[in-house]
């Protein structure tokens, strides 16, 4: 049986700041986000099941990528908690603001990493993992695949 890659599509919008970045994105902005999520496996043989001739239901994909990414991060605002827009931070959140502090600079970059990490251990174990890409805007994206990042 051939392995089948599927790809399903997600957008949200969330704001971030660098911190120490020498450019306009030291201040805090936000982009409409389109990620791109494309696992690979072989579809399913067995006639019995109920996900005979899938790979994954796209609907199950979108559940894990929506409660690990989407859900936490739209409409959010991203800072890393080493920087001192932890004060900023704490003070969007007393005013019931949607924060998140993360353990990196957010980046395009960065987040793609941290996406990865968060959606490979939800996969079934028939399914894998291949590539991200993350738009931040509609022609700057950041790509993470498997094959250029061998568990150790």
């Amino acid at each position: 049986m051939s392995n089948i890659r599927l790809t399903k599509m997600f957008g949200f919008e969330t704001g971030h700041a660098l911190y120490g970045y020498d450019g306009k994105c030291k201040n805090v902005h936000g982009h409409s986000y389109k990620l791109a999520v494309t696992v690979i496996g072989k579809p399913i043989t067995d006639r019995s099941n109920v996900k005979y001739g899938m790979v994954i239901d796209f609907g199950d994909l979108k559940k894990i990528v929506r409660e690990e990414i989407v859900d936490k991060f739209d409409h959010a605002t991203v800072f890393n908690k080493n920087t001192p827009h932890a004060e900023l931070a704490g003070d969007l959140k007393r005013h019931g603001h949607n924060v998140l502090l993360v353990d990196y600079q957010p980046t395009s970059e960065n987040m793609v990493i941290d996406f990865a990490a968060k959606i490979k251990p939800r996969l079934p174990e028939n399914v894998v993992l291949h590539s991200l890409k993350l738009h931040e805007t509609e022609t700057s994206y950041a790509e993470w695949y498997a094959e250029d990042n061998p568990v150790s």
